[in-house]
Order: structure tokens, then C-alpha cells, then sequence
């Protein structure tokens, strides 16, 4: 099953809680528009590559499409379809009036120099000139790309436009983001869980975590759940893993993953085979990394009684499935990483104001809206008796079609 079909099997049971008619759910499973582009960069040698660029957008009912874009090899055009469609019922679900979209060039950012990665930038940035915009579709960082990117792709379409700092999000803020948008995804994530567990009666003391990846999102969700009283007991990268009983110090392990690069070697935590945090004896389990890392091979080995799927699509329908089967709890990507869009709202607002918020209204802004999308989710998963995956693509999927459908559309 390809991620596109899982996307759209998580789709089609909300489409069935809805009562969704067969006409609406053809429209709104496929892409409202598909580009794939070819992406030229001279490299530093003279030499010339060609890598391939995409961006899908999946639906704009309920305002301009929105999405990240990242680079890495395995963006092809599935994976980027599945994503166009996860960011649409993102938005939906936290109800920022955003559609959903998603962008991607098949290229491995490590093995370009700095100078190639911002030709790179602006190339693709041309080759989107027309379907991208402030008012039209709103590219933000993702998965290979930072903050300095979208400076990139901001100066390339102001040469091309004229001023506009609506035009991305997770900018620097010198050049008009927002202040917390960096540690937006992961402090949602921690949000997400503290909902949770304020709804179950459970107390972060004593709460044990294992995080899935180190990058922008795992290591903000591990600072967040420190300073909220948990105890985050592994962590790994593409290079491994390690894991402490006791706990590990973040702050220490962030100092060390700074400057070697990765979190292996640490001196105050043990060594771990990186398949192997997956399954440690947990309270909760935070893939953070990349997708369907979660699957039929390894679901029975799920140790975790709560699954926070921090990355996007972390865990497969069939894994979805034995997870549900074995009574562990699943709380979907489209609400616990939705931090990262909803701050990018909020910067596109500050950015159309002229005006910018001080981060501690953006924490609390932030803490607002996924706590009410949070207790959204589990009172129609009560009410319904689904699980809060079934019930959040079900709150999703019916304010899109009801949108589409006051515009005609269907």
C-alpha cells in the first residue's frame, strides 16, 4: 500500500462516519492540482545536475493551500501527495483557515554545498512561480529544509513579486517570522500529551518517553516534556540511539548533538540499537522521524502503552490496526504535530498585519487551539466509540466537505 492509499484508507472510515456521499468522496480524495518541474543547479564544480521538484496541492475549500517543502531523496511524488493531503485535514482539524498542500525535490541536502543548496532553493522557487503565494499557496519548512531555506525562497519571490513576507512560513524572524515558531511542533506534541494525560488523571512525574529522532521536532518535544515534569529515557537519530533508566539530560544531550552531529556517543546514556527504542518498555512512544516506521513487522512489539506520532504518517493502517487490537493508544499526527501549522498561521496573520506578537502569546495561542482540537477529538471518539484517529479524521473531513460544499463545489 502505497502512502497516498494509507492516507486515503484513514479518508474513507471518516468519510463513513460522516455519511459522506460517493460523489464528495471522489472529490475530495485526489489532488486539486499536481506539478512536477524539472529543478536545474549548477554545481560548484561547473558541472550541471537536474534533480526533480514537486508541489501538490490537495484542497483549498477552506482557504489558500498550505504546506511544507523538503528535500530528501525518497520526495517522490506519492509520499508528496499523502503529505498535500495530511496537511488538509490538519488544518482542518485545529480550524486555521488554511488548505492543505505539500512540496518536495528529490535531493539528498547533505551532499550539497551551502552555496548549491540556495541555487538549489531558488530554482525551485521559479519553477513555482504562478501556483505560490500569500494568498494562493504558502510553502514552509520541512523535512531537509530550515529556516535559512525559506530566506531563500522568500528573497527569490520578492525578485520575482514584490514585497511579500506572507509568502512562507518559518522564516527567520529578522526577515518576519514568528518568535516560537522553531519549537512549535514539538511543544504542540508535548501539548497534545498533556491533554492526554489531564483527561486519563495521570501525572507527568514519572511518565517515561522514548523519542524517535533528534531533529527540530524530536528535540523540542524532549526539552518541552523535561521541563513538564517528564522523563525522556531514549532518543535516536539515523546514526542510533541511546537510553538512560534514570533519564536523560537534554540539555546535556543537546549540547553534545550540537557539536558531534548526532546524539550517538553521549557519554551520559548507553548505547542502543536505533530498531530497538521503538520497541523499550515505555509510557510513551514519539516516532519524531520519518514515515511508516510503524508497521505490520514491529506493531507486536509495541512496548508503549501511548503512541504520539510526532512525524508525519509514522505508523501504517496495518500497524494502525494490532496497535488498536492490543489496546494501545494512537494519538494521530494530524493533531499532535499540528503545532508547526498553526504557528505558521500565526506568523502568516502577523505577516498580513505588519505586526508581531511577543512569543509568549504565541505559546499560549498555540496551547489554546491544540488543547480545544485535543478534547474535540476525544469527545467525538467517546461519543462515536472510535478511536481519536477515526474521530479526528472525522471533525477533519467534515468541515472540508461542508466547506466544498457551501462553495458549490460539489
Amino acid at each position: 500500500m502505497t502512502p497516498f492509499e494509507s492516507v486515503n484508507l484513514f479518508f474513507t472510515r471518516a468519510a463513513d462516519i460522516c455519511g459522506l456521499s460517493e460523489s464528495t468522496r471522489r472529490v475530495l480524495s485526489v489532488s486539486h492540482r499536481e506539478v512536477r518541474a524539472e529543478v536545474p543547479l549548477r554545481r560548484d564544480d561547473g558541472s550541471l545536475e537536474v534533480y526533480i521538484g514537486y508541489r501538490v496541492q490537495h484542497d483549498n475549500s477552506r482557504g489558500p493551500f498550505k504546506g511544507g517543502v523538503r528535500y530528501h531523496p525518497g520526495a517522490e511524488l506519492d509520499e508528496v501527495r499523502a503529505l498535500a493531503s495530511l496537511m488538509t485535514w490538519k488544518t482542518a482539524l485545529v480550524d486555521v483557515p488554511f488548505g492543505g498542500s505539500k512540496g518536495g525535490v528529490q535531493v539528498d541536502p547533505s551532499g550539497l554545498s551551502r552555496p548549491e543548496l540556495e541555487r538549489l532553493t531558488r530554482a525551485y522557487t521559479r519553477a513555482m512561480r504562478g501556483i505560490i503565494g500569500p494568498g494562493i499557496d504558502i510553502p514552509a519548512l520541512d523535512m531537509g529544509t530550515d529556516a535559512q531555506v525559506m530566506a531563500w525562497m522568500l528573497d527569490e519571490y520578492e525578485e520575482l513579486e514584490g514585497h511579500s513576507p506572507a509568502v512562507v512560513t518559518g522564516k527567520p524572524v529578522a526577515l518576519g517570522g514568528s518568535p516560537g515558531r522553531t519549537s512549535a511542533t514539538g511543544r504542540g506534541t508535548i501539548v497534545v500529551l498533556d491533554e492526554l494525560m489531564r483527561v486519563r488523571g495521570k501525572d507527568p512525574a514519572g511518565t517515561t518517553l522514548a523519542i524517535q529522532g533528534f531533529g527540530n521536532v524530536g528535540s523540542w518535544a524532549a526539552k518541552v516534556a523535561v521541563e513538564r515534569g517528564y522523563t525522556v529515557v531514549a532518543v535516536s537519530d539515523v546514526e542510533g540511539a541511546i537510553h538512560r533508566g534514570g533519564g536523560i539530560d537534554i540539555a546535556a544531550l543537546d549540547r553534545h548533538a550540537t557539536e558531534a552531529g548526532t546524539v550517538v556517543g553521549f557519554a551520559g546514556a548507553d548505547p542502543l540499537d536505533g530498531d530497538d527504542l521503538l520497541t523499550l518498555d515505555v509510557d510513551v512512544l514519539v516516532p519524531a522521524a520519518l514515515g511508516e516506521v510503524i508497521h505490520h513487522g514491529n506493531a507486536e512489539q509495541i512496548s508503549a502503552d501511548i503512541v504520539l506520532e510526532g512525524a508525519n504518517h509514522p505508523t501504517t493502517p496495518e500497524a494502525d490496526e494490532i496497535l488498536a487490537s492490543r489496546g494501545i493508544t494512537v494519538v494521530p499526527d494530524i493533531l499532535t504535530n499540528a503545532g508547526g501549522v498553526t504557528v505558521s498561521y500565526f506568523e502568516w496573520v502577523q505577516n498580513t498585519q505588519r505586526f508581531r506578537w511577543p512569543e509568549e502569546r504565541v505559546n499560549d495561542e498555540l496551547g489554546l487551539v491544540l488543547s480545544s482540537a485535543f478534547h474535540n477529538v476525544h469527545q467525538l471518539s467517546i461519543e462515536r466509540s472510535c478511536s481519536l484517529r477515526d474521530a479526528a479524521f472525522a471533525i477533519a473531513v467534515g468541515r472540508v466537505a461542508e466547506a466544498a460544499e457551501l462553495r458549490g463545489a460539489l
